[in-house]
């Protein structure tokens, strides 16, 4: 394992040494073209050729150099790992909140998220960002243990008004918290009334607030006292797949929502 830590080392201590062999893992390139590529020095390139060389993760190849096969394996094995630390390193503020056991899918494939935590300048923000996804979206889905009103306002206008089609299940709390006011009673009993709308309600515990707005799956990110800390969404397709896939599940097993029930 030393020698093993030993290599992972130099590697590491190294941003020129992880370009070079990428850059060969996927072609032979020429001395020149690595030094375009990377931005490394004639000297500093000619030790890390000399050092791949001895390893035998390169190979000359006439006026050029490529990676053999155990160098293809390093540099794909430690590409892997520095995305699935960058991957950590982005999610690590918002870890306490995730989910995990309810999320069926690699957390790597998160590493295009977009993350949104309330700030004192903008401590609305994760609500913000997902009312700019449902601004413009031409297909919603959500399945969720909430309504909130800012996203029942554009939900509605979008739907009733700029042919937006909506597909919700929500738990009965969540629609009975909205049946009780009246102007919010109003807005919903509009949107279900659109052609382009339905709503239905699960009979069970739905524990996540999740959006799918065309090709984007958007959760909140709660503690443990409902308070809201951020928000996360990504067009990651296996992201994407979960979320319509859980979608789907709740769709399937809930009942549509009769309007004399907002009375």
């Amino acid at each position: 394992m030393d020698t093993a830590l030993e290599e992972i080392e130099f590697l590491a201590l190294s941003a020129n040494r992880v370009q070079v062999l990428n850059a060969l893992r996927e072609e032979r390139r020429t001395r020149r073209e690595l030094v375009e590529r990377t931005g490394a020095s004639q000297p500093t390139l000619g030790r890390i050729l000399r050092d791949f060389t001895e390893r035998h993760w390169i190979e000359r190849d006439g006026d050029a150099y490529a990676a053999t096969a155990t160098g293809r394996l390093v540099a794909a094995e430690f590409t892997d790992l520095l995305e699935t630390l960058e991957t950590e390193g982005k999610l690590r503020t918002v870890m306490q909140w995730l989910p995990t056991e309810e999320m069926g899918f690699d957390l790597r494939h998160l590493s295009d998220a977009t993350i949104t935590t309330p700030s004192q300048t903008r401590p609305g923000a994760p609500v913000q960002r997902v009312l700019e996804l449902l601004e413009r979206a031409e297909r919603v889905r959500i399945f969720s243990y909430a309504f909130n009103e800012q996203s029942l306002d554009v939900i509605r206008r979008r739907t009733v008004e700029e042919g937006q089609t909506f597909r919700g299940v929500f738990s009965p709390a969540a629609v009975d918290a909205l049946a009780h006011d009246s102007a919010l009673r109003s807005r919903l009993r509009e949107l279900t009334g659109d052609e382009s709308a339905e709503i239905r309600l699960y009979d069970g515990e739905i524990p996540l607030a999740v959006t799918i707005t065309d090709g984007v799956a958007h959760l909140f990110l709660r503690d443990e006292n409902g308070l809201l800390r951020a928000a996360i969404d990504s067009e990651n397709p296996e992201v994407v797949a979960w979320a319509e896939e859980r979608f789907e599940r709740y769709w399937e097993e809930s009942s549509p929502l009769d309007s004399e029930e907002l009375e």
